[in-house]
């Protein structure tokens, strides 16, 4: 089990780095995106394109860089959508159950699926190296291929998660806690991300 637990302990300072990684990306976006609607209004003023479809892409791809690879780090800190109406008001042992059978018998299966349904896609799309149809737009071959790694982070931050609700079973749990960023543990009810 000390393998596992050394294992899980990779994955989770994997998406921990992506993470922290994720916060620069969240900002880069915003930056972006206030100077695309910034230029937007300059552009109806003095005629001239201040902007491109480059950068209105860009803004699209770091969202989705957020939103695909921030699953696997959302899982790690504990801040996925749950219905906490009854997770609440059981015990440690009764959540790990929980947590266990929804991880082995919803999330792996959704992972392995999205990665053979994406692979077909994202292979045609290398293949030809597709780019926008869009004039001065960027490749989306790049951006298709990150949806296969997003699937593969989450399901390797599943696996890890199986082996803490394993560990808390079996009575010791000694593996890390929820973090952000590698800082204190985060309360499991906190949704902090």
């Amino acid at each position: 089990m000390q393998t596992l637990s050394r294992f899980a302990d990779l994955v989770d300072g994997l998406n921990d780095r992506i993470g922290s990684v994720l916060r620069w990306l969240a900002l880069g976006m915003v930056l972006i995106g206030a100077y695309n609607a910034i230029a937007r209004y300059f552009t109806r003023s003095v005629g001239v394109a201040l902007s491109s479809n480059a950068l209105n892409e860009l803004q699209w791809y770091l969202f989705s860089l957020i939103f695909l690879l921030g699953a696997a780090y959302g899982l790690r800190v504990d801040a996925h959508v749950r219905v906490d109406v009854l997770y609440q008001r059981v015990t440690d042992r009764t959540r790990a159950w929980i947590d266990l059978l929804g991880t082995v018998f919803f999330l792996l299966p959704f992972s392995a699926l999205m990665l053979k349904v994406s692979w077909p896609v994202v292979k045609a799309s290398w293949a030809v190296r597709e780019t926008s149809p869009d004039p001065g737009g960027l490749p989306r071959w790049p951006i298709k291929m990150v949806v296969l790694v997003s699937f593969a982070l989450l399901m390797l931050q599943g696996l890890a998660y199986l082996i803490r609700q394993i560990e808390v079973l079996r009575g010791d749990s000694g593996g890390s806690e929820p973090t952000v960023g590698g800082a204190e543990p985060v309360p499991a009810d906190s949704g902090a991300v």
